[in-house]
């Protein structure tokens, strides 16, 4: 029996956590817009993929880095002022299965749009970050991993301190706990609704250029917000904090399954791996690690 590589164990646990970390990200977006207004954004990937694809084709017709990122945080701040004024606000008292479905169809709405500016051509995304491996105590770590995952850590602080300390914020999280208590004190729930649409824009661009440089931006890149979902049913659908975690578990639990779980299957399981956790994890504890537990009166 081989002996057991403690330096190798430290590697790959460590770049599941970075990986995990852009997870959480993602998560996070759709946890911004369920705590606000009671929707599953599958609109998010759509998102994600728009905000990529618009900044590299921008840089790849002689756009300056600096203004390019700029034209595509704007244009992300008003796309999801768009969506909240033109889906959300005109079906707001539907039931949730409608405002799930709309944000279905509008995932492809926006993916059509974006093919019909850019192209289907698939681009190379080139941030800057080199990839060469660094060395600690024996430990190899991916430099665009953690630089990366860096960003993406510095994006959850900045979201959380805003939701937390400013106006704004502490508007979200009384609405995010008791809405009508919240039009009570005379809340204006639309401007709340379109602030954490934006938010969830710039959100979905970040993710969107750290997936790109990683993965490459084409179509296909939508499906990065599927790996939200077991982060989401881990950490719970209206947690801040279930997101980070839950990202962080997701991350580090597929790098870890695929490295000494693949060999006795004959690999391949770091695809869906983390969704048996979840589908497991659904059946023990269905609200998440932190979210809100249902409490049914009898």
């Amino acid at each position: 029996m081989e002996a057991f590589d403690f330096a190798f164990f430290v590697e790959v646990l460590i770049g599941g956590l970075l990986s995990g970390v852009m997870y959480s990200l993602v998560a996070i977006g759709f946890v911004l817009i369920y705590k606000t207004s009671g929707v599953l954004n599958f609109a998010q990937g759509a998102q994600l993929l728009f905000a990529a694809l618009t900044f590299v084709s921008l840089v790849e017709r002689g756009a300056p880095f600096v203004l390019a990122l700029a034209l595509t945080f704007a244009l992300m701040l008003l796309l999801g002022l768009v969506i909240e004024r033109a889906v959300l606000r005109p079906l707001v008292n539907h039931p949730p299965i409608t405002l799930f479905m709309a944000t279905l169809g509008l995932s492809y709405v926006i993916e059509g749009v974006a093919q019909l500016l850019w192209g289907t051509q698939v681009h190379e995304l080139d941030l800057g970050i080199t990839d060469t491996p660094l060395e600690f105590a024996g430990v190899l770590v991916s430099t665009f991993d953690l630089v990366a995952a860096g960003i993406a850590a510095l994006m959850v602080v900045v979201l959380s301190l805003f939701f937390r300390y400013t106006r704004v914020g502490l508007a979200f999280r009384a609405v995010a706990d008791d809405t009508f208590a919240a039009l009570a004190v005379g809340l204006r729930l639309p401007h709340i609704w379109a602030t954490v649409w934006a938010a969830a824009g710039v959100i979905a661009m970040v993710a969107g250029l750290l997936w790109g440089a990683r993965l490459g931006v084409q179509f296909s890149l939508s499906l990065v917000v599927l790996k939200a979902l077991p982060v989401l049913v881990l950490g719970g659908f209206d947690s801040i904090l279930g997101a980070i975690v839950g990202g962080l578990i997701v991350g580090a639990m597929e790098k870890l399954a695929e490295v000494y779980l693949g060999p006795l299957v004959d690999g391949g399981i770091e695809s869906w791996f983390a969704y048996v956790a979840a589908l497991a994890f659904l059946l023990v504890r269905p609200s998440g690690l932190f979210g809100q537990r249902l409490v049914e009166r009898a």
